[in-house]
């Protein structure tokens, strides 16, 4: 009897270790967030950055199995434009109730609801995306680098299920749907 009782504690003790759950705050100093606006019949666009309110991926066993993200919407920077003027009146208008109404919604959150590997260092994550307090879910590929405690990952998504509605008055100079995104995620 006490053989089975001490298997019995032993295979919880070994289940318990092998789902222990750590959460790893992320170096919102060193993760960065790049924007990638185009247009839609000429090459260009704009680009810039955004950053990192806060943030922390989960990780179980020996992999990232969840995370949570807040971003900044009043981080909003340009690089593309040489001119200060430029850059301002640019991300002001970013701001404004037609694109991301920053005043009334000045945080975006990701979060996080399956992350499932190809192999140890790949995964697709379906998340849930927050903007302007509409959430939607997307997915995306990331690459995961463990030595380094680095995440990277790029995507699209749709502005205008966002209410990101926005809709330039020059046809040739129309503005893509679509929102690109470079991350570098550091813990």
């Amino acid at each position: 009897m006490k053989k089975i009782v001490l298997c019995i504690i032993t295979v919880l003790l070994a289940n318990i270790t092998i789902s222990s759950q750590e959460k790893l705050n992320i170096n919102i100093q060193k993760s960065t967030i790049k924007w990638i606006g185009e247009l839609t019949f000429f090459f260009g666009g704009h680009d810039g950055y955004i950053n990192f309110k806060e943030g922390y991926l989960i990780k179980t066993g020996q992999s990232i199995t969840g995370g949570e993200f807040v971003i900044d919407m009043n981080s909003m920077t340009n690089s593309d434009i040489k001119e200060q003027e430029g850059k301002d009146n640019l991300i002001d208008h970013l701001k404004d109730p037609d694109f991301f109404d920053v005043s009334k919604y000045p945080l975006a959150k990701l979060i996080f609801t399956k992350v499932e590997y190809s192999n140890s260092n790949n995964a697709r994550i379906e998340a849930n995306l927050t903007l302007k307090g509409i959430t939607k879910p997307i997915n995306f590929y990331a690459e995961f680098d463990y030595k380094n405690k680095k995440m990277k990952t790029r995507f699209k998504i749709n502005r205008r299920e966002w209410n990101v509605n926005y809709t330039s008055k020059f046809k040739d100079g129309a503005i893509s749907d679509g929102i690109g995104f470079e991350v570098s995620v550091k813990i």
